[in-house]
């Protein structure tokens, strides 16, 4: 359940960031705030991101305690 967890907290931030970032990124470009596709890309690449670096690192680590 923690990994569940971590996941959905590493969604909603991402999301919470992706429409920050587009907020400012509309208003130095003086173009209309449509942040829902930007919070949604940002959810989508930080949970393959975070899941990818984790599955990397796993395999990596248990490797290097073995020896």
């Amino acid at each position: 359940m923690k990994y569940v967890t971590a996941n959905i907290v590493v969604v909603l931030w991402a999301f919470v960031f992706g429409e920050i970032i587009d907020y400012i990124g509309s208003a130095l470009e003086n173009t209309t705030f449509n942040g829902t596709p930007v919070g949604i890309t940002a959810a989508i690449v930080a949970f393959i991101a975070v899941n990818g670096i984790y599955l990397v690192s796993k395999g990596s680590y248990s490797k290097s305690k073995s020896n």
